[in-house]
Parts: C-alpha cells; sequence; structure tokens
C-alpha cells in the first residue's frame, strides 16, 4: 500500500501560496486611479423590483439608468435591482425591456439611506422586433421571460445566476448541478471533459445529450463521435439553457432526454472593457477579459480565457497533475437600422481553444484511496491530454416583413488531440487491474512504482482529428390575430462529420520509480481509421396561441443520416489500400406534442409526449439498432409573491438503448456500440427560488434557492453485453452512473457594496455496474455533500471594481467521484480562491 502523509492536507494552502493568490489577484487595481475621498454619507441606493402592470408578474432583464450618471443596473430573475453609490438628492431613471413600452422614475437619493422604488412597466406589442425574433430562432429559451409558453421544463441561467454562486475553475458540473433533471459523473475535479445525462440517459462524455453553442452543434462529431472529449468553457458563457420533454424536439440529432446550449458574451450595446482574474491553489491562475462596443450599424467583441493550475493529485515520482487552457473569440457584425422595414444582420464569430493538460484515467485501488485519496501513481507520469479547437460561424437574420423571418448560419468546427495515456501492464489493461487488484499484484506493483523489465507498460497515443461543418437555417411565419395566433417555425440542416483515428503505442519500464521509455511505436499501428457521417435534418414546429388560456406546440422532426467507417491496414498504415469499408443509412421520424395551460398569468400547467431517437455511430452491425422512446412529462411553473416554483414529473421507455465501449467507460477503446434491449426512466424535479428579503422588510437581501431529482431507471429484459458498465443484465438491473437522489442549493445576503452566500451540492452514490439490490463498495461511487462558501464586495472609490473570493469543499471531505475506467478517483479537495473584477 503506498501513502503519503495525509496528515499534511489541511497545510495545502501555506502562506506563501495566501500571499502569491493575493498578489496575482490584486495587481489589476494598480491600473486603477487613486480613489477620492469620500464620506460614507455623501450617497445612497435605491433598490425594487419591477414588475408587469397587468399581471404583476415580476420583470427580469429590465435596463435601469440614472440619467446623468453611468450608474446602471440589470433586473434579476425575481425583478429585482439595485442601483449603489447615487449622488444624494433628485434623480431620474430611465427604465426599459424589448416588450415593454420605456418608462421613467423619479426618486430622491438619501445621504447613506436605503431608498424602496418600485417599478410596473406596460407591456406592448413587440413580437416583430428583429432582436426578440431573432433570439427565439437561435436560443432554446431566448428571454426568461418566455419561459412560461414553453411546453416542457426548460430553465435558463443568466450571466448573474452564473455569477451568483462563483467556484475555482469555472467547473461546468457545479453549474448544471443547480438544473434539476441533469445528471452529471465527476472525473478530474475540473470538468475538463464532462460527463453529463438528462433524465437517466447515459453520461459518458456526454454523448447522449444534444450539446450546442450558441445553437451550433459543438460535439467533436455530433453524428460520427458525439463524445465531448471538447466541451466550450463555461467561464467565457453569460448564459446556460436546458430543455427538456417535448420542448426540445427542435434540436436534434439525440432526442432522447434533452439539449443543453451555452450562450457565448454579446456583443455589447456600447463600449465596454472587464477583466476578471483569480488566483487559487496549487499555482492556479485565471484571466477573464473582454471588451467591445456598438455603433448603429456595426459591432464588435473580443474576448479571452486563461486557466492554468498545477493540479491537486501528488504525482510519485514528480510532476504536474493540471492544466492549462487558453480560449479566444472574437465577433463582428454589421447591420442595418432597428426601424427600417426590412432589417439585416450578419455576424461572424471566430474562435480558438488550446488545452494541455496532465490527466489520466488511473485511479486509485481502495486502500490507497483511504488512505490517500490525493496519491497519483507514477506509471501514470507520461499521461498528457493535448488539444486544439477552432470554429467559425456566419450567422445571417433576415426580416423582410412584420410576419417573416429567416435566419441561416454557416459553421465549422475543427478538433484535433493527442490523449497519450496509460492502457496496459504486463499485456493486461488497466481496469483489470485495477477491478481486482490481488489477482494482479505484479502489475500493480509495476503501476506503484516497482522496477520493471523494458516494456513492461504501454501508453497508447489516442490520436484523433475531426471536423463538423454543415448549413443551418430556420423560416419564421407569425400568421393569425386575435385569440388565435400562430408562430410556425421551419428548420433545415445539412451537416458533415468526421472521426480520423491515427494511434500507436509505446513502452516503457519502470526504474526508481520513474517511467523510462523503452520502445516507440509507428503511427496508424494500433488504429487507423475514419468514421464519416452526412446528415439532412428538418422539423416543422407550430405554436398555436388560443385565447388567453391554451398554448399548443405540434412538432415533428425527420433525421436522415449515411454513416460511413473505413478501415485501413495497421500493419502498413500509410492509408494506400482501405482493409474495409462498412456503411448504414438511418432515418426517423420523430413527432411531439406540448401544451401550455395558463391557470393565471404567472401560473402555468404544461406538459408533453415525444418520441426520442439516438442514432448509432460509423460501422455498427446489422443487428445494431437505433435507440429509440417515448418520453412523457407533466408539469407546473410559476412565480408569484417573490416565488418561483418549477416542477415536473417524467416517464421514458426505452427502446434499443445503446451503449458504447470506449476506454472511458473501462472498454478497449474500440468505441464500439452495443444495444441494451429496452429500459424504463422516471423521475421528479424541482426547483424553487425566493428572496426572504425582496419585499423590504429586511435590510438586506435573502436569496434562498433549491433544486432537487429523484430518478429511477432499470433495464426491463434479460441479456449479454460486452459493454462494461452493463456486463451481464437481469430484467429490474438498475442503470449505472444514475444517483436516485440529488439535490443543490444555497442561501446568501446581499446589501449594499456587498453579497456572501453559502450553498451545497450533494447525491446518493451510484452504481458503476447495472444491478439490483444492495450495491457493492466497489462497485459505487460515494454520497457526497459538498458545502461551497463564497463572498463579493465593492472597492470604495474605484468604479466598477470589486473583490471576490471562496472556498469550495468546505469540510474537505474526500469522496469517490468514478470508478470506471481504472480506480478510484477524487472529487476536488478544499480550494480556496481569491479575485477581483474591473469593469469601465
Amino acid at each position: 500500500m503506498l501513502s503519503l502523509n495525509r496528515a499534511c492536507l489541511p497545510g495545502r494552502t501555506p502562506i506563501r501560496t495566501v500571499l502569491f493568490m493575493a498578489v496575482w489577484t490584486l495587481t489589476p487595481l494598480l491600473t486603477l486611479p487613486l480613489p477620492a475621498s469620500a464620506q460614507d454619507g455623501d450617497t445612497g441606493r435605491v433598490e425594487g423590483r419591477i414588475t408587469d402592470a397587468e399581471s404583476s408578474t415580476p420583470l427580469p432583464g429590465v435596463q435601469i439608468q440614472v440619467e446623468g450618471t453611468d450608474r446602471r443596473a440589470v433586473s434579476d430573475e425575481r425583478g429585482y435591482y439595485v442601483l449603489r453609490d447615487l449622488p444624494i438628492g433628485g434623480a431620474t431613471m430611465t427604465v426599459q425591456r424589448l416588450g415593454y413600452a420605456p418608462g421613467s422614475a423619479e426618486v430622491t437619493v438619501e445621504a447613506g439611506e436605503r431608498v424602496i422604488r418600485h417599478i410596473q412597466l406596460t407591456s406592448q406589442v413587440i413580437g416583430l422586433d428583429p432582436m426578440v425574433v431573432q433570439s427565439r430562432r437561435t436560443r432554446m429559451v431566448g428571454d426568461p421571460l418566455t419561459l412560461s409558453s414553453i411546453p416542457g421544463s426548460a430553465h435558463f441561467l443568466t450571466l448573474q445566476d452564473l455569477e451568483a454562486r462563483k467556484v475555482a475553475h469555472d467547473n461546468v458540473h457545479d453549474i448544471l448541478r443547480r438544473i434539476p433533471g441533469v445528471n452529471v459523473q465527476e472525473e478530474d475535479g475540473y470538468g475538463l471533459r464532462p460527463n453529463i445525462g438528462l433524465r437517466g440517459t447515459g453520461v459518458s462524455r456526454s454523448s447522449k445529450v444534444t450539446l450546442m453553442e450558441d445553437g451550433v452543434l459543438v460535439a467533436p462529431a455530433p453524428y460520427a463521435a458525439p463524445a465531448a472529449y471538447y466541451f466550450p468553457v463555461t467561464g467565457r458563457m453569460e448564459a446556460v439553457e436546458v430543455r427538456k420533454g417535448s420542448s426540445q424536439i427542435r434540436y436534434g440529432p439525440r432526442t432522447i432526454g434533452g439539449a443543453i446550449n451555452l450562450v457565448s458574451t454579446s456583443i455589447p450595446a456600447e463600449r465596454r472593457w472587464e477583466l476578471d482574474t483569480r488566483g487559487a491553489e496549487n499555482q492556479t491562475l485565471r484571466v477573464r477579459a473582454r471588451g467591445g462596443d456598438s455603433g448603429e450599424h456595426f459591432g464588435w467583441l473580443a474576448e479571452t480565457y486563461q486557466l492554468r493550475t498545477d493540479g491537486y493529485k501528488k504525482l510519485q515520482g514528480g510532476g504536474d497533475t493540471g492544466f492549462r487552457v487558453s480560449d479566444y473569440i472574437v465577433k463582428f457584425r454589421a447591420n442595418t437600422s432597428r426601424d427600417t422595414d426590412r432589417y439585416q444582420e450578419l455576424e461572424l464569430k471566430l474562435g480558438y481553444h488550446d488545452e494541455l493538460s496532465d490527466e489520466t484515467y488511473l485511479g486509485l485501488t481502495q486502500e490507497d484511496f483511504q488512505s490517500n485519496p490525493l496519491l497519483r501513481y507514477p506509471a501514470s507520469q507520461p499521461d498528457v491530454m493535448d488539444a486544439e479547437q477552432s470554429q467559425i460561424q456566419l450567422r445571417h437574420f433576415l426580416q423582410p416583413s412584420e410576419w417573416l423571418d429567416l435566419t441561416t448560419t454557416l459553421y465549422h468546427n475543427r478538433f484535433a488531440r493527442n490523449w497519450y495515456k496509460l492502457h496496459s501492464v504486463l499485456g493486461t489493461g488497466i481496469s483489470s487491474v485495477m477491478d481486482d487488484p490481488e489477482g494482479h499484484a505484479t502489475e500493480l506493483a509495476i503501476l506503484q512504482g516497482a522496477d520493471s523489465e523494458g516494456d513492461a507498460f504501454f501508453a497508447r497515443a489516442n490520436n484523433r482529428d475531426y471536423f463538423s461543418q454543415g448549413v443551418q437555417t430556420v423560416l419564421g411565419a407569425r400568421l393569425g390575430e386575435g385569440s388565435i395566433r400562430h408562430d410556425l417555425e421551419v428548420g433545415l440542416r445539412l451537416h458533415r462529420d468526421e472521426e480520423d483515428r491515427f494511434q500507436w503505442e509505446d513502452g516503457y519500464r519502470m526504474a526508481n520509480g520513474q517511467a523510462v521509455l523503452t520502445s516507440e511505436g509507428t503511427p496508424g499501428t494500433q488504429d487507423n481509421r475514419v468514421g464519416a457521417a452526412r446528415a439532412f435534418a428538418a422539423y416543422l414546429q407550430n405554436e398555436m396561441t388560443l385565447g388567453r388560456r391554451w398554448t399548443l406546440v405540434p412538432g415533428i422532426r425527420y433525421e436522415h443520416i449515411e454513416l460511413t467507417r473505413t478501415d485501413y491496414p495497421t500493419d502498413a498504415p500509410s492509408r494506400s489500400e482501405p482493409s474495409r469499408v462498412r456503411s448504414t443509412t438511418v432515418s426517423a421520424v420523430t413527432p411531439g406534442l406540448g401544451a401550455v395551460f395558463a391557470l393565471e398569468p404567472s401560473t402555468h400547467l404544461f406538459g408533453g409526449v415525444h418520441k426520442g431517437f439516438s442514432p448509432p455511430g460509423p460501422g455498427v452491425s446489422r443487428d445494431t439498432r437505433p435507440e429509440e422512446s417515448v418520453s412523457y412529462e407533466v408539469g407546473l411553473r410559476t412565480r408569484r409573491a417573490g416565488v418561483g416554483l418549477q416542477v415536473a414529473g417524467f416517464f421514458s421507455g426505452y427502446s434499443n438503448i445503446l451503449g458504447q465501449a470506449t476506454l472511458a467507460t473501462g472498454e478497449g477503446g474500440a468505441g464500439e456500440m452495443f444495444n441494451g434491449g429496452a429500459a424504463r426512466a422516471a423521475g421528479l424535479e424541482a426547483s424553487l427560488d425566493h428572496d426572504l428579503g425582496g419585499n423590504g422588510t429586511l435590510a438586506v437581501r435573502v436569496p434562498v434557492s433549491v433544486s432537487y431529482t429523484y430518478s429511477r431507471a432499470t433495464f426491463q429484459t434479460d441479456f449479454d453485453s460486452d459493454f462494461g458498465p452493463w456486463g451481464t443484465v437481469e430484467k429490474g438491473d438498475h442503470l449505472p452512473y444514475l444517483p436516485t437522489h440529488q439535490f443543490s442549493a444555497g442561501i446568501g445576503v446581499e446589501d449594499a457594496g456587498w453579497s456572501i452566500s453559502l450553498s451545497a451540492n450533494g447525491a446518493t452514490a451510484m452504481r458503476t455496474q447495472a444491478g439490483q439490490g444492495a450495491v457493492a463498495e466497489l462497485e459505487s461511487t460515494d454520497r457526497f455533500m459538498t458545502l461551497n462558501l463564497d463572498g463579493e464586495t465593492e472597492l470604495p472609490g474605484f468604479s466598477g471594481a470589486s473583490l471576490y473570493g471562496g472556498i469550495q469543499n468546505l469540510t474537505d471531505r474526500p469522496y469517490v467521484v468514478a470508478r470506471r475506467p481504472a480506480g478510484a478517483r477524487p472529487g476536488l479537495p478544499r480550494t480556496l480562491f481569491l479575485g477581483v473584477r474591473l469593469a469601465f
């Protein structure tokens, strides 16, 4: 058994680390002018709630500005706003929101006092405003106000939501835990390669979920190889959207569970510069900088995100266990005048992403994990992921008349990666060694650093190139007047993607605890093949408004996919002549129907039924069928008296459920797909938010939020499978990597210029192997609950500057987040971070 003195773990934050974080974080303040002296009584603040004048529904996204000053605010999802550090005396606030008549309010600011000023806005017909229409075509939710008309479970995290709970590494898993019905499985503690499922779908590399950025498919090869070895940097997003049930039929190709859309930073309406820099433990540095501007007929944005860390694991024999990520985005927009009869807009988006991470699939035996969960065996010293991604999007929006609009997007994404990592020792895969360490004592000893002969263990260069390109267009038409109205959408997509594998293995020996290269493999000798897909997709949806109560949304989707796998000889990897070519054609029609009934303006019932579809990959056997499902949901959505609540129940019946044998699941990495017969998934999801101080009775705001998910998914047939997480399955076995209960909760206190919040995330243990009855310790993750504390304060005298910090996993309790593919791996340990934001 190997161990490192865990007694020293509370000392992971030495004084030098704290000083490093402080210096790194506070240095940007040196660029600001010295503040002028001011007394606390020289200013005051105004806050309140903005609501609809007719229904009293809170209005999010309202722009509030004090005339003659640079003081501005945006209302949150509860309609709440606050304006701080206002000069004393009379002031005029201008209030604007798309869909509502502009308003203004007079207020008298009192020195050192808190002035409550509630505002009501009157709605006006703006359904034809180009910005509103374009948002409906390119986003899944778009405007939080449209949530009430969506016939299914939908969630929208705004920029305010994303910044409300701060996390050290912008881990997308931590963000998505707030949304009920989203299942995640941690792997590295950073979320570099997420494992996300929706409503009981598989989580492995998020391959069962339709992933998008700005409405465009973002997986490396969404049809041919959807496993998300690339995922957009969540830290540069301004919103996250999730839709499930019949409401996500617009978004394919995978409509089994749902869709996730990440919304990148929009071009600002006026000149704006922002800098957010952060330091954390383990020499972690994070910088986000962006700037942009708009004129009457143009706009631009430039943004970069940089994150690096030495990692929190301790690699025996020395070496880092962290990563560095560099991400760049630029946008350019040209447009006609907003008030023209024929509005047009053209936006170009260019992006580049580079990652180098010292990550491995090798975990620990249970004994070593209990002794030191942050240990890493020396045989993983060579492991490294080297990846880069580029993207080009060109979007054109045309609104030629009041009732018609057309949005067309051309896109091209390219992703290249080589994850060089430990694969086998003495001819045995590392998954088999870690599944039975006592039966593989010699192999385990080498992994732990025992001297060996040459080529005792092999690292595989999982070298792969991907591209994804296509054109998609959405034609929208608004028909009808009075009590019956139609919002028609017709969408088309022509798409092509490809995965190119050109892999090899290198041999190593262990000498004095160091991995020493002993033989170099020839590229293409381990795997040499190309998987490709061509697809045509179309959908038709009609959102019918029937009076003031009913909204019906029937829709239908069609997918036609041509899949080809071309294998080349591995003993002569020149690719002069293929050794085998296999082609498959898959077509599917997936209808759906959703409905919304308004009990009152702020309370809605929703429900729906739809057919789901998930295609197989290139080169599957003739017996492998597409995964299909029929899903039902019913729910309630309301926001009354400052309380927001959404509750939904769901049921899905799967046939031909698909699993894919990858290195991530503990298989050989061939990527073969297997059918697993029938399965059922059912559950309940709920979310609630409220501001206990929002009615003005308290001197501070006290926002509270809770989300909860109950899930149960079982196989309905007996079968044998070569897919590791399934194995030999009996009817009634539970699907792996799905917790029965999971929750997320948070409470905060906010006052003028400062805030502090405490949040918790937790889940019951997840099986790592299909089964039923009592869960064996070595076939499950740990149940866990992590507490996180963070806070932020404005810096007096520095306009637009704030200091923030926090602690993740406050209790520092270690827990197993994964056992596949090769041993137990830990969640992120306690991590302290400190940052500063500047905006001007």
